[in-house]
């Protein structure tokens, strides 16, 4: 499975979360040490989900970049 991750540059940090699993978030110094960070959380997260019972939410937020142009 594959899921979206937002990564955000924050005050003095990075934070990152995913749309398919509210509650799931991580911060780092870099963007680098927020996706190591992220990682290890959603396995967490998607472990804590099994435990529980839960069903675990199938990957649909899907993202692009639109490109705009300049007013001259």
């Amino acid at each position: 499975m594959q899921y979206l991750v937002v990564i955000e540059r924050v005050e003095n940090n990075y934070s990152a979360y995913l749309l398919d699993l509210p509650g799931c978030v991580a911060t780092g110094r870099t963007p680098e040490e927020t996706i190591e960070r992220i990682a290890k959380a959603v396995d967490m997260h998607i472990k804590g989900l099994e435990e529980d019972g839960l069903p675990i939410p199938a990957p649909t937020a899907k993202a692009e970049y639109l490109n705009l142009k300049q007013a001259s």
